[in-house]
Protein backbone atom coordinates (compact mmCIF):
# COMPACT_ATOMS: atom_id res chain seq x y z
CA UNK A 1 0.00 0.00 0.00
CA UNK A 2 1.11 3.66 -0.49
CA UNK A 3 2.61 6.16 1.63
CA UNK A 4 1.90 8.87 0.81
CA UNK A 5 -0.40 10.40 -1.70
CA UNK A 6 -1.40 13.38 -3.36
CA UNK A 7 -4.99 15.06 -4.01
CA UNK A 8 -5.16 17.03 -7.22
CA UNK A 9 -8.44 18.24 -6.23
CA UNK A 10 -10.58 20.57 -4.32
CA UNK A 11 -14.14 20.11 -2.08
CA UNK A 12 -15.72 17.36 -0.81
CA UNK A 13 -14.31 15.11 -3.06
CA UNK A 14 -10.76 16.05 -1.63
CA UNK A 15 -11.87 15.25 1.70
CA UNK A 16 -13.93 11.91 0.56
CA UNK A 17 -9.96 10.43 -0.73
CA UNK A 18 -8.60 12.04 2.72
CA UNK A 19 -11.04 9.99 4.47
CA UNK A 20 -10.46 6.92 2.83
CA UNK A 21 -6.91 7.21 2.68
CA UNK A 22 -6.51 7.90 6.66
CA UNK A 23 -8.72 4.53 7.06
CA UNK A 24 -5.97 2.66 5.07
CA UNK A 25 -3.04 4.35 6.85
CA UNK A 26 -1.91 6.97 4.16
CA UNK A 27 -0.71 10.27 4.13
CA UNK A 28 -2.14 12.68 2.48
CA UNK A 29 -1.08 15.74 0.40
CA UNK A 30 -3.62 18.30 -0.76
CA UNK A 31 -2.55 21.22 -3.24
CA UNK A 32 -4.98 24.33 -3.80
CA UNK A 33 -5.38 27.34 -5.49
CA UNK A 34 -5.10 31.26 -3.46
CA UNK A 35 -9.03 30.73 -3.63
CA UNK A 36 -8.84 27.44 -1.67
CA UNK A 37 -6.68 28.59 1.15
CA UNK A 38 -8.68 28.92 3.57
CA UNK A 39 -10.90 25.11 2.73
CA UNK A 40 -11.82 22.88 5.77
CA UNK A 41 -10.65 20.05 3.93
CA UNK A 42 -7.09 21.32 4.11
CA UNK A 43 -7.17 20.73 7.87
CA UNK A 44 -7.69 17.44 7.60
CA UNK A 45 -4.92 16.84 5.11
CA UNK A 46 -1.21 16.02 6.41
CA UNK A 47 0.32 18.48 3.74
CA UNK A 48 -0.88 21.56 1.71
CA UNK A 49 0.77 22.92 -0.47
CA UNK A 50 -0.41 26.13 -2.73
CA UNK A 51 -0.03 25.51 -6.75
CA UNK A 52 -1.27 28.86 -8.34
CA UNK A 53 -4.00 31.45 -7.80
CA UNK A 54 -7.93 31.07 -8.18
CA UNK A 55 -8.31 30.53 -12.25
CA UNK A 56 -8.34 26.35 -12.49
CA UNK A 57 -5.87 26.73 -15.67
CA UNK A 58 -3.48 28.38 -13.40
CA UNK A 59 -3.95 25.93 -10.51
CA UNK A 60 -5.71 22.72 -10.72
CA UNK A 61 -5.33 22.37 -14.89
CA UNK A 62 -1.44 22.93 -14.18
CA UNK A 63 0.26 19.65 -14.61
CA UNK A 64 3.85 21.20 -14.22
CA UNK A 65 2.75 22.49 -10.96
CA UNK A 66 1.31 19.23 -9.79
CA UNK A 67 3.73 17.22 -10.33
CA UNK A 68 6.21 20.07 -8.79
CA UNK A 69 4.22 19.39 -5.64
CA UNK A 70 3.91 15.89 -5.88
CA UNK A 71 8.26 15.34 -6.13
CA UNK A 72 8.75 17.86 -3.25
CA UNK A 73 5.91 15.99 -1.10
CA UNK A 74 7.69 12.70 -2.12
CA UNK A 75 4.51 11.10 -2.68
CA UNK A 76 3.93 7.63 -4.16
CA UNK A 77 1.43 7.92 -6.15
CA UNK A 78 -1.42 11.32 -7.75
CA UNK A 79 -5.39 10.54 -6.83
CA UNK A 80 -7.24 13.54 -9.63
CA UNK A 81 -10.61 12.74 -7.91
CA UNK A 82 -12.87 13.97 -10.43
CA UNK A 83 -13.15 16.77 -12.92
CA UNK A 84 -10.05 19.05 -14.03
CA UNK A 85 -7.42 16.46 -14.69
CA UNK A 86 -9.32 12.97 -13.67
CA UNK A 87 -10.05 12.20 -17.65
CA UNK A 88 -6.67 13.51 -19.05
CA UNK A 89 -4.26 10.65 -20.20
CA UNK A 90 -2.06 12.90 -20.67
CA UNK A 91 -1.34 13.71 -16.91
CA UNK A 92 -1.74 9.67 -16.33
CA UNK A 93 0.76 9.51 -18.33
CA UNK A 94 2.97 12.57 -16.87
CA UNK A 95 2.74 10.69 -14.06
CA UNK A 96 4.06 7.37 -15.36
CA UNK A 97 6.66 9.39 -16.98
CA UNK A 98 8.01 10.59 -13.57
CA UNK A 99 7.81 6.88 -11.92
CA UNK A 100 4.35 8.56 -9.42
CA UNK A 101 1.37 6.09 -9.48
CA UNK A 102 -1.78 7.43 -11.40
CA UNK A 103 -5.01 6.56 -9.12
CA UNK A 104 -6.86 5.65 -11.94
CA UNK A 105 -6.74 3.84 -15.39
CA UNK A 106 -3.39 3.58 -17.62
CA UNK A 107 -3.17 6.35 -20.37
CA UNK A 108 -3.78 3.78 -22.94
CA UNK A 109 -7.06 1.99 -21.20
CA UNK A 110 -8.50 5.84 -20.63
CA UNK A 111 -7.95 6.62 -24.46
CA UNK A 112 -9.53 3.35 -25.58
CA UNK A 113 -12.39 4.10 -23.23
CA UNK A 114 -12.22 7.92 -22.85
CA UNK A 115 -12.73 8.70 -26.63
CA UNK A 116 -16.39 7.93 -27.49
CA UNK A 117 -15.62 7.11 -30.83
CA UNK A 118 -13.00 4.32 -29.88
CA UNK A 119 -15.65 3.20 -26.76
CA UNK A 120 -18.16 2.49 -29.40
CA UNK A 121 -15.89 0.87 -31.70
CA UNK A 122 -14.60 -1.42 -28.38
CA UNK A 123 -18.28 -1.82 -27.27
CA UNK A 124 -19.47 -3.13 -30.56
CA UNK A 125 -16.68 -6.06 -30.28
CA UNK A 126 -17.52 -6.85 -26.62
CA UNK A 127 -20.80 -6.98 -27.01
CA UNK A 128 -22.03 -3.81 -25.58
CA UNK A 129 -25.18 -2.38 -26.84
CA UNK A 130 -24.66 0.76 -28.70
CA UNK A 131 -27.14 3.33 -30.65
CA UNK A 132 -26.96 2.73 -34.43
CA UNK A 133 -24.63 5.51 -35.73
CA UNK A 134 -21.65 6.51 -37.10
CA UNK A 135 -18.64 3.79 -36.67
CA UNK A 136 -15.82 6.41 -36.43
CA UNK A 137 -15.99 10.19 -36.58
CA UNK A 138 -17.44 12.11 -39.44
CA UNK A 139 -15.36 14.10 -41.21
CA UNK A 140 -17.76 15.12 -44.10
CA UNK A 141 -21.05 17.05 -43.76
CA UNK A 142 -22.44 15.08 -46.87
CA UNK A 143 -21.25 11.87 -44.85
CA UNK A 144 -23.62 12.75 -41.63
CA UNK A 145 -26.20 13.59 -43.91
CA UNK A 146 -26.05 10.34 -45.60
CA UNK A 147 -25.99 8.79 -42.40
CA UNK A 148 -29.17 10.58 -40.34
CA UNK A 149 -30.92 9.35 -43.62
CA UNK A 150 -30.54 5.69 -43.02
CA UNK A 151 -30.74 5.63 -39.50
CA UNK A 152 -33.54 8.25 -39.04
CA UNK A 153 -34.45 11.64 -37.49
CA UNK A 154 -33.67 12.92 -35.02
CA UNK A 155 -30.34 12.34 -34.04
CA UNK A 156 -27.61 14.18 -31.73
CA UNK A 157 -24.22 15.44 -32.82
CA UNK A 158 -21.48 14.74 -30.28
CA UNK A 159 -18.10 15.70 -29.84
CA UNK A 160 -15.35 12.65 -29.15
CA UNK A 161 -14.05 14.28 -26.84
CA UNK A 162 -16.37 16.07 -25.13
CA UNK A 163 -18.70 16.02 -21.41
CA UNK A 164 -21.47 18.02 -19.40
CA UNK A 165 -23.59 18.57 -22.70
CA UNK A 166 -21.41 20.62 -25.12
CA UNK A 167 -20.43 19.86 -28.31
CA UNK A 168 -23.76 18.27 -28.65
CA UNK A 169 -26.60 19.60 -30.91
CA UNK A 170 -30.35 17.04 -31.74
CA UNK A 171 -31.35 17.58 -35.20
CA UNK A 172 -34.99 16.54 -36.38
CA UNK A 173 -33.61 17.34 -40.12
CA UNK A 174 -31.51 18.03 -43.00
CA UNK A 175 -31.29 21.78 -41.99
CA UNK A 176 -30.44 21.49 -38.38
CA UNK A 177 -27.85 18.67 -38.77
CA UNK A 178 -26.01 20.78 -41.05
CA UNK A 179 -25.67 23.68 -38.68
CA UNK A 180 -25.35 21.29 -36.00
CA UNK A 181 -22.26 19.65 -37.31
CA UNK A 182 -20.76 23.05 -37.26
CA UNK A 183 -22.07 24.40 -34.26
CA UNK A 184 -20.76 21.28 -32.30
CA UNK A 185 -17.68 20.94 -33.92
CA UNK A 186 -17.00 24.46 -33.28
CA UNK A 187 -17.76 24.11 -29.69
CA UNK A 188 -15.80 20.92 -29.04
CA UNK A 189 -12.87 22.45 -30.54
CA UNK A 190 -13.20 25.59 -27.98
CA UNK A 191 -13.77 23.28 -25.03
CA UNK A 192 -12.46 20.33 -25.08
CA UNK A 193 -9.37 21.25 -27.86
CA UNK A 194 -10.82 18.69 -30.22
CA UNK A 195 -13.06 19.09 -32.91
CA UNK A 196 -13.97 15.40 -33.38
CA UNK A 197 -17.57 14.41 -33.84
CA UNK A 198 -19.74 11.40 -34.26
CA UNK A 199 -23.83 10.97 -35.06
CA UNK A 200 -26.03 8.61 -33.00
CA UNK A 201 -29.73 8.33 -33.33
CA UNK A 202 -31.48 10.04 -30.36
CA UNK A 203 -34.08 8.77 -28.47
CA UNK A 204 -36.55 11.38 -27.74
CA UNK A 205 -38.29 9.92 -24.63
CA UNK A 206 -35.41 8.44 -22.64
CA UNK A 207 -34.07 7.50 -19.01
CA UNK A 208 -30.31 7.83 -17.78
CA UNK A 209 -28.53 4.69 -16.51
CA UNK A 210 -25.60 4.26 -15.60
CA UNK A 211 -23.10 1.34 -14.51
CA UNK A 212 -20.64 1.23 -11.64
CA UNK A 213 -17.40 -0.45 -12.80
CA UNK A 214 -13.89 -1.43 -10.87
CA UNK A 215 -11.20 -3.59 -12.46
CA UNK A 216 -7.93 -4.57 -11.43
CA UNK A 217 -4.27 -5.14 -12.42
CA UNK A 218 -4.78 -9.05 -12.72
CA UNK A 219 -7.50 -8.88 -15.37
CA UNK A 220 -10.68 -8.79 -13.52
CA UNK A 221 -13.67 -6.83 -13.07
CA UNK A 222 -17.20 -6.52 -11.80
CA UNK A 223 -19.74 -4.28 -11.66
CA UNK A 224 -21.76 -2.97 -8.84
CA UNK A 225 -25.14 -2.57 -10.10
CA UNK A 226 -26.61 0.32 -11.84
CA UNK A 227 -27.47 3.92 -11.00
CA UNK A 228 -30.62 5.81 -12.45
CA UNK A 229 -29.74 9.79 -13.07
CA UNK A 230 -32.77 10.20 -15.35
CA UNK A 231 -33.00 13.45 -12.82
CA UNK A 232 -31.35 16.11 -14.64
CA UNK A 233 -31.44 19.64 -15.88
CA UNK A 234 -29.52 20.39 -19.27
CA UNK A 235 -27.57 17.40 -19.01
CA UNK A 236 -26.47 17.95 -15.66
CA UNK A 237 -27.85 15.58 -12.98
CA UNK A 238 -29.60 16.76 -9.72
CA UNK A 239 -30.78 13.20 -8.22
CA UNK A 240 -29.63 9.60 -8.57
CA UNK A 241 -30.97 6.57 -7.10
CA UNK A 242 -29.48 3.13 -6.79
CA UNK A 243 -30.66 0.51 -7.91
CA UNK A 244 -33.09 1.87 -10.65
CA UNK A 245 -36.57 1.60 -10.34
CA UNK A 246 -39.09 -0.44 -12.61
CA UNK A 247 -36.30 -2.55 -14.41
CA UNK A 248 -36.94 -5.86 -15.66
CA UNK A 249 -33.88 -8.03 -13.57
CA UNK A 250 -33.10 -10.03 -16.30
CA UNK A 251 -32.22 -6.96 -18.72
CA UNK A 252 -30.69 -4.94 -15.41
CA UNK A 253 -28.55 -7.96 -15.29
CA UNK A 254 -27.88 -8.24 -18.66
CA UNK A 255 -26.68 -5.09 -19.17
CA UNK A 256 -24.26 -4.83 -16.20
CA UNK A 257 -22.36 -7.48 -17.47
CA UNK A 258 -22.38 -6.24 -20.55
CA UNK A 259 -20.67 -3.35 -18.95
CA UNK A 260 -18.16 -5.29 -16.67
CA UNK A 261 -17.11 -7.43 -20.08
CA UNK A 262 -16.50 -3.80 -21.43
CA UNK A 263 -13.77 -2.89 -18.45
CA UNK A 264 -11.88 -6.15 -18.97
CA UNK A 265 -11.84 -5.96 -22.79
CA UNK A 266 -10.06 -2.51 -22.18
CA UNK A 267 -7.96 -3.76 -19.43
CA UNK A 268 -9.02 -1.59 -17.12
CA UNK A 269 -7.80 -1.09 -13.92
CA UNK A 270 -9.74 1.13 -11.89
CA UNK A 271 -13.24 2.55 -10.87
CA UNK A 272 -15.13 3.65 -14.28
CA UNK A 273 -19.22 4.14 -14.95
CA UNK A 274 -20.54 3.08 -18.16
CA UNK A 275 -23.42 5.59 -19.25
CA UNK A 276 -26.45 4.02 -21.15
CA UNK A 277 -30.26 5.52 -22.21
CA UNK A 278 -33.11 3.62 -21.71
CA UNK A 279 -36.21 3.46 -24.46
CA UNK A 280 -39.85 2.74 -23.08
CA UNK A 281 -39.14 -0.95 -24.06
CA UNK A 282 -35.90 -0.88 -21.79
CA UNK A 283 -33.66 -1.45 -24.43
CA UNK A 284 -30.23 -0.05 -23.50
CA UNK A 285 -27.65 1.80 -25.20
CA UNK A 286 -24.23 2.82 -24.26
CA UNK A 287 -23.57 6.65 -24.50
CA UNK A 288 -19.89 6.58 -22.72
CA UNK A 289 -17.62 5.77 -20.29
CA UNK A 290 -16.41 8.23 -17.93
CA UNK A 291 -12.90 7.10 -16.72
CA UNK A 292 -13.09 8.20 -13.17
CA UNK A 293 -14.95 7.87 -9.70
CA UNK A 294 -18.17 9.48 -10.34
CA UNK A 295 -19.41 12.36 -8.58
CA UNK A 296 -22.57 9.72 -7.83
CA UNK A 297 -20.78 7.32 -6.27
CA UNK A 298 -22.01 7.43 -2.65
CA UNK A 299 -25.40 5.69 -3.50
CA UNK A 300 -23.76 2.86 -5.02
CA UNK A 301 -21.94 2.44 -1.39
CA UNK A 302 -24.78 2.46 0.33
CA UNK A 303 -26.56 -0.10 -1.28
CA UNK A 304 -23.15 -2.30 -2.25
CA UNK A 305 -21.05 -1.65 0.77
CA UNK A 306 -18.19 -1.29 -1.06
CA UNK A 307 -15.69 1.66 -0.51
CA UNK A 308 -15.38 2.51 -3.62
CA UNK A 309 -12.58 5.12 -2.85
CA UNK A 310 -11.00 2.58 -0.95
CA UNK A 311 -10.93 -0.16 -3.67
CA UNK A 312 -9.56 2.51 -6.40
CA UNK A 313 -6.08 2.90 -3.73
CA UNK A 314 -6.07 -0.67 -3.36
CA UNK A 315 -5.91 -1.75 -7.09
CA UNK A 316 -3.95 1.42 -7.45
CA UNK A 317 -0.89 0.09 -5.67
CA UNK A 318 -1.40 -3.16 -7.03
CA UNK A 319 -4.47 -5.42 -5.36
CA UNK A 320 -6.49 -7.93 -6.61
CA UNK A 321 -10.14 -7.37 -6.14
CA UNK A 322 -11.31 -8.92 -2.91
CA UNK A 323 -14.76 -10.19 -4.61
CA UNK A 324 -16.04 -11.75 -7.59
CA UNK A 325 -19.30 -10.38 -9.25
CA UNK A 326 -21.29 -13.52 -7.22
CA UNK A 327 -20.42 -11.32 -4.04
CA UNK A 328 -21.65 -8.46 -5.00
CA UNK A 329 -25.20 -8.07 -3.83
CA UNK A 330 -27.60 -4.65 -3.80
CA UNK A 331 -29.42 -4.24 -0.44
CA UNK A 332 -32.29 -1.69 -0.48
CA UNK A 333 -32.66 1.89 -2.30
CA UNK A 334 -30.41 4.55 -1.73
CA UNK A 335 -30.83 8.19 -3.54
CA UNK A 336 -28.48 11.12 -3.67
CA UNK A 337 -29.53 14.45 -3.68
CA UNK A 338 -26.77 17.03 -5.41
CA UNK A 339 -26.63 20.43 -3.23
CA UNK A 340 -25.43 23.08 -5.21
CA UNK A 341 -25.01 27.27 -4.22
CA UNK A 342 -27.41 27.74 -7.20
CA UNK A 343 -30.32 29.64 -6.84
CA UNK A 344 -33.30 28.16 -8.92
CA UNK A 345 -35.31 31.20 -8.91
CA UNK A 346 -33.24 33.06 -10.83
CA UNK A 347 -32.37 30.67 -13.79
CA UNK A 348 -29.84 28.57 -11.28
CA UNK A 349 -27.60 31.89 -11.17
CA UNK A 350 -24.54 30.56 -9.16
CA UNK A 351 -24.12 32.01 -5.63
CA UNK A 352 -20.73 33.04 -4.42
CA UNK A 353 -19.99 34.29 -0.83
CA UNK A 354 -20.34 33.55 3.10
CA UNK A 355 -22.33 30.78 4.60
CA UNK A 356 -23.35 31.96 7.87
CA UNK A 357 -24.93 29.08 9.33
CA UNK A 358 -25.07 25.61 7.98
CA UNK A 359 -26.68 22.98 9.69
CA UNK A 360 -26.61 19.57 7.77
CA UNK A 361 -29.03 16.28 8.64
CA UNK A 362 -28.79 13.54 10.66
CA UNK A 363 -30.69 10.49 11.94
CA UNK A 364 -30.87 7.01 10.42
CA UNK A 365 -29.93 5.89 6.94
CA UNK A 366 -27.94 9.59 6.10
CA UNK A 367 -25.09 10.71 5.18
CA UNK A 368 -23.84 14.41 3.88
CA UNK A 369 -20.34 14.43 2.01
CA UNK A 370 -19.53 18.16 2.31
CA UNK A 371 -16.58 20.19 2.46
CA UNK A 372 -19.16 23.52 3.55
CA UNK A 373 -19.80 24.34 7.17
CA UNK A 374 -20.89 27.76 8.39
CA UNK A 375 -18.11 30.10 7.94
CA UNK A 376 -17.33 29.08 5.15
CA UNK A 377 -16.98 31.48 1.99
CA UNK A 378 -17.75 29.74 -1.36
CA UNK A 379 -15.39 31.19 -4.26
CA UNK A 380 -16.85 31.87 -7.04
CA UNK A 381 -13.74 30.14 -9.28
CA UNK A 382 -15.09 26.70 -9.50
CA UNK A 383 -18.40 24.52 -10.04
CA UNK A 384 -21.24 25.38 -7.70
CA UNK A 385 -21.74 21.86 -6.02
CA UNK A 386 -21.18 22.23 -2.15
CA UNK A 387 -22.50 18.32 -0.99
CA UNK A 388 -24.06 15.44 -1.76
CA UNK A 389 -27.17 14.33 0.65
CA UNK A 390 -27.34 10.49 0.48
CA UNK A 391 -30.12 8.10 1.96
CA UNK A 392 -30.58 4.92 2.18
CA UNK A 393 -33.56 3.01 3.28
CA UNK A 394 -34.98 -0.29 2.73
CA UNK A 395 -37.72 0.42 -0.24
CA UNK A 396 -37.78 3.24 -2.69
CA UNK A 397 -41.02 4.76 -1.03
CA UNK A 398 -38.88 4.45 2.54
CA UNK A 399 -35.89 6.35 0.53
CA UNK A 400 -37.99 9.03 -0.54
CA UNK A 401 -39.54 9.84 2.98
CA UNK A 402 -35.93 9.60 4.40
CA UNK A 403 -34.84 12.16 1.73
CA UNK A 404 -37.69 14.57 2.15
CA UNK A 405 -37.19 14.32 5.90
CA UNK A 406 -33.79 15.34 5.34
CA UNK A 407 -33.81 17.96 3.28
CA UNK A 408 -36.11 19.39 5.89
CA UNK A 409 -33.87 19.48 7.91
CA UNK A 410 -30.99 20.62 5.87
CA UNK A 411 -29.98 24.80 6.66
CA UNK A 412 -27.87 26.71 4.87
CA UNK A 413 -28.22 31.06 5.34
CA UNK A 414 -28.09 33.38 3.31
CA UNK A 415 -26.77 31.44 0.67
CA UNK A 416 -29.50 30.28 -1.96
CA UNK A 417 -29.26 26.39 -2.80
CA UNK A 418 -30.96 23.63 -4.61
CA UNK A 419 -32.53 21.98 -1.79
CA UNK A 420 -36.43 23.81 -2.40
CA UNK A 421 -36.02 22.26 -6.23
CA UNK A 422 -35.03 18.69 -4.71
CA UNK A 423 -37.94 19.19 -2.72
CA UNK A 424 -40.33 19.76 -5.25
CA UNK A 425 -38.65 16.88 -7.18
CA UNK A 426 -39.34 14.44 -4.71
CA UNK A 427 -42.69 15.55 -4.71
CA UNK A 428 -43.63 15.18 -8.31
CA UNK A 429 -45.91 12.58 -9.56
CA UNK A 430 -43.18 11.68 -12.57
CA UNK A 431 -40.58 11.45 -9.68
CA UNK A 432 -42.78 9.61 -7.21
CA UNK A 433 -44.05 6.86 -9.87
CA UNK A 434 -40.60 6.72 -11.47
CA UNK A 435 -42.73 7.21 -14.82
CA UNK A 436 -40.31 9.99 -15.95
CA UNK A 437 -37.82 10.72 -18.90
CA UNK A 438 -34.32 13.18 -18.87
CA UNK A 439 -36.67 16.18 -20.24
CA UNK A 440 -39.25 15.84 -17.18
CA UNK A 441 -37.20 18.34 -14.84
CA UNK A 442 -37.18 20.72 -17.67
CA UNK A 443 -41.10 20.53 -18.44
CA UNK A 444 -42.05 21.17 -14.77
CA UNK A 445 -39.76 24.31 -14.11
CA UNK A 446 -41.37 25.52 -17.64
CA UNK A 447 -44.62 24.86 -16.33
CA UNK A 448 -43.88 26.15 -12.31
Amino acid sequence: MFHRILIANRGEIALRIIRAAKELGIETVCVHSTADRDGPWLEMADQVVCIGPAPARESYLRIDRIISAAEVANVDAIHPGYGFLAENAHFAEVCRDCRIEFIGPSPEAMARLGDKVSCKRLARQSGTPVFPGSDGAIEDEEEGVELAREIGYPVIVKASAGGGGRGMRVAHNEPALRAGLQAARQEAQAAFGDGTVYIEKFLEQARHFEVQVIGDKHGSAVHLYERDCTSQRRHQKLIEEATAPGVDPAKRDAVCRSAAELVRAAEYAGAATVEFLMDRAQNFYMLEVNTRVQVEHPVTEMVTGVDIVKTQLRVAAGEPLPWSQADIKANGHAIECRINAEDPERGFMPQAGRIEFLAAPGGPGVRVDSHARSGYRIPPDYDSMIGKLIVHAPTRGEAIARMRRALDEYRIAPIRTTIPLHRRLLDSREFVDADFDIHYVERLLKHG
